[in-house]
């Protein structure tokens, strides 16, 4: 297991230096930048121009710049903004960075339980109306126009029935006495969340070594509900608690959307996975020792439908980290997806290489992730 591990950790090193290579020459092949406008602007002096030159390293060959930012990525000094100047890129992304984790990481893991449940049922339920009318309102809304859905869920639930805040990610007018700012409340929704799925992770551990159903569900739902009781409570005593809420009461909509968007996707792989498993044989077997058909579905066929879709959801976590340049847009949610779009119009370049880079390590290391679980879960994956 530790030389497979090995072997993908080196691999994935290789291929993240050839990613790294590739975005800065075809950043570098674009025509034009910020920096060479700003340069040519015909009220700077000579003297300023040359200084602008020298800072934004525009007066080395494009062979030489690379080579510093090689050296510079390796100290992960990603550069400095052009449109923020003087923030560093790494700045930028770690202020955006937790409003994009904590809103697409929900959706992603809301949009899977989905699918995941819908799926196991549908399938064993093949050919009969819940089947067809789940896989057929699936497929609607993978197919549906992304700007449309999110226009009409804003306009039901934002304007004709008032339920939730109409855009933005927070509401200006309670902010304004706010005695912290909104990246620190991000980032502690971000924590209590992942603290949150470790306890839960911890209780399915504990769970699969219990023989009863009964005792199963008593652990996992027991730690669940405990967990968020204990999080709602020190959420209550920080003094802090009305901005998270006003931070989840945004992040409803988009969660919404995202999750009618692309449950349909874990739906459909788990719903062919199990149509696969049920004809095996110790599915048979198990409907002859006259087990129970729920038994039989979630202990036996659904279990073993899972690899697919686990190896589907860590890659998928990935990506979440560029966030959705149009779900961010229709929402005036200031995360990453909103970020590529500013550094694309501004042609900011070190940001846009920032951005892509740091994305390509994420979906790289999560890649990895994948590939180690499913060697772990499929022994056979090893050899």
């Amino acid at each position: 297991m530790l030389k497979y591990i090995g072997k993908r950790t080196l691999q994935i090193v290789i291929l993240l230096f050839i990613y790294v290579t590739l975005v800065y020459w075809l950043m570098e092949a674009m025509p034009g930048s910020f920096a060479s406008q700003y340069v040519m602007n015909p009220k700077l002096t000579p003297e300023i121009r040359e200084k602008i030159k020298q800072q934004f390293g525009l007066d080395k060959p494009p062979f030489i710049r690379y080579l510093y930012y090689m050296k510079n990525f390796l100290k992960f000094d990603l550069g400095t903004s052009f449109l923020y100047y003087p923030r560093k890129v790494t700045d930028i992304i770690k202020e955006r960075l937790p409003r994009t984790l904590f809103l697409f990481m929900t959706a992603t893991l809301v949009s899977y339980s989905v699918g995941y449940n819908l799926g196991k049922r549908i399938a064993w339920k093949r050919g009969k109306f819940a089947d067809k009318a789940a896989t057929f309102i699936g497929i609607v809304f993978w197919t549906i126009f992304t700007p449309l859905l999110a226009i009409f869920n804003i306009w039901l639930f934002a304007v004709i029935l008032k339920l939730l805040p109409l855009n933005q990610f927070i509401d200006p007018n309670l902010w304004r006495t706010a005695p912290v700012d909104s990246n620190t409340v991000f980032l502690r929704l971000l924590l209590t969340g992942f603290w949150i799925l470790l306890a839960l992770l911890a209780a399915l551990i504990v769970a699969s070594f219990q023989k009863t159903l009964m005792a199963k569900r008593i652990t996992v739902w027991g730690t669940l509900t405990a967990s968020i009781i204990v999080a709602l409570v020190l959420w209550g005593r920080s003094g802090i608690g009305i901005y998270g809420l006003d931070i989840v009461k945004h992040m409803v909509l988009p969660i919404l959307t995202l999750t009618l968007l692309s449950f349909a996707g874990s739906m459909l792989v788990m719903r062919d996975t199990m149509l696969e498993i049920v004809r095996e044989d110790y599915i048979t077997t198990a409907k002859a020792k006259g087990l129970p058909d729920k038994v039989v579905r979630d202990k036996h066929a659904a279990r073993n439908a899972l690899l697919p879709l686990i190896t589907n959801f860590v890659i998928s976590l990935g990506f979440t980290i560029s966030g959705g340049i149009i779900t961010e847009t229709m929402f005036s949610w200031p995360g990453m997806g909103l970020t590529y779009l500013e550094a694309l119009n501004s042609q900011d370049i070190p940001l846009l290489v920032g951005l892509l880079v740091f994305t390509g390590i994420f979906v790289l290391v999560a890649h990895l992730v994948a590939d180690i679980l499913y060697a772990f879960l499929d022994p056979r994956i090893r050899y």
